[in-house]
């Protein structure tokens, strides 16, 4: 089985994406697994409720940035591997408050490549030559796209928020710990993702909960920005598969295929709301309301995943209607997932605004 035997690091394995890797890696391989993290407001261990007590399983709340608790993990667990997801991702609140993004994204992943590159050295030829570190990172690195064309392995880092410059710098982070001290890197950079246990901040969550209780519908400028969006789980078996196979150095680009208008999403969350939780009041497309855009918004994202395609063999399942559809329908049958999250206090207001 694919991953026996191993110990693999998982930091932001809370979060939306990293639970889904989680689950992926529990479900689909050998590994043992170690989530590393701190719990921030976006992380929810109910993602990943039913694996407490899984014998491959182990939660250690910590965070990233602090090397001597990260040190005592690395020689507790011994790991194969690590695969870096911790990181704050909203570009909403990075314009807020983007020293957070700053201590996470950037000082967070020296700490934690750092403590790698200990831990790295100090392991027998046959460990070292085994062990990966995969850094996860994000389309918005590249800046906004014109009209056509695509973000390939080639394109130039123009990034253009706090957030995104934030990543970026991680990004270059990672290609100098291997270009300088040889430690067995790779990176991946991948487009939107969507699907179930999606934190309510971001666009689709967020529609899907204000369209289940009637609220007006909000949609950034024009509605004219365009997303590449790709199904968080395959996005997880994207990832498993570069670390399984893929190339020290290199980078693989994650998208999905889907390029849709901000405003097209909205539309078909909309359409799908009605016909699976239908209102009394109408259609939901009529709680469509255009609000100020966001400061410095990139009109359009797109990825260009052929090179992962051709030298990984890894093929999107879902197309954005499919990956769409069970999204929807996950939210309306697990009211109380994201629930329990308002309950806790979490406010859905508008912030970003500079």
């Amino acid at each position: 089985m694919r991953f026996e035997g191993s110990t693999i690091f998982v930091t932001g394995g809370a979060g939306f994406i990293g639970s889904a890797v989680i689950r992926h890696l529990l479900a689909d391989t050998g590994a043992r697994v170690v989530n590393i993290d701190k719990l921030t407001y976006a992380a929810n261990l109910a993602s990943l409720a039913g694996y407490e007590g899984n014998p491959r399983y182990a939660f250690e709340r910590q965070c990233i940035s602090d090397d001597a608790g990260l040190r005592k993990l690395f020689d507790k667990f011994r790991p194969t591997a690590v695969m870096n997801l911790a990181a704050e991702s909203h570009v909403d609140r990075s314009i807020d408050g983007p020293a957070e993004f700053i201590r996470t994204n950037i000082v967070g992943t020296f700490s934690l490549l750092q403590e790698a590159l200990r831990y790295w050295r100090a392991l027998h030829p046959d460990g070292r030559a085994q062990f990966r570190f995969l850094h996860v990172s994000t389309d918005e690195v590249f800046g906004s796209l014109g009209r056509d064309g695509l973000f390939t392995e080639q394109t130039a880092y123009a990034p253009n928020s706090p957030y995104s410059a934030s990543k970026a710098s991680s990004d270059h982070l990672v290609r100098a710990w291997r270009e300088t001290y040889e430690l067995p890197t790779l990176v991946t950079n991948c487009s939107n993702n969507y699907g179930p246990y999606h934190f309510p901040e971001k666009l689709i969550p967020h529609i899907i909960i204000r369209g289940l209780a009637d609220e007006s519908l909000p949609v950034y400028g024009d509605g004219k920005n365009v997303r590449d969006w790709l199904y968080v789980e395959d996005h997880a078996r994207a990832l498993t598969l570069a670390l399984e196979n893929g190339k020290v150095g290199e980078t693989y680009y994650v998208g999905g295929r889907s390029e849709r208008t901000n405003l097209e999403v909205v539309e078909q969350v909309c359409d799908l709301l009605d016909a699976f939780a239908p209102s009394t009041r109408g259609s939901r497309r009529d709680l469509i309301t255009f609000v100020t855009d966001r400061p410095g918004h990139d009109r359009r994202y797109a990825m260009d995943s052929g090179k992962i395609e051709r030298e990984l063999g890894w093929r999107a399942h879902e197309n954005f209607e499919s990956g769409l559809a069970k999204t929807v329908r996950w939210f309306c049958e697990n009211r109380r997932w994201w629930q329990d999250i308002l309950d806790r206090g979490y406010q859905r207001t508008r912030i970003g605004l500079g």
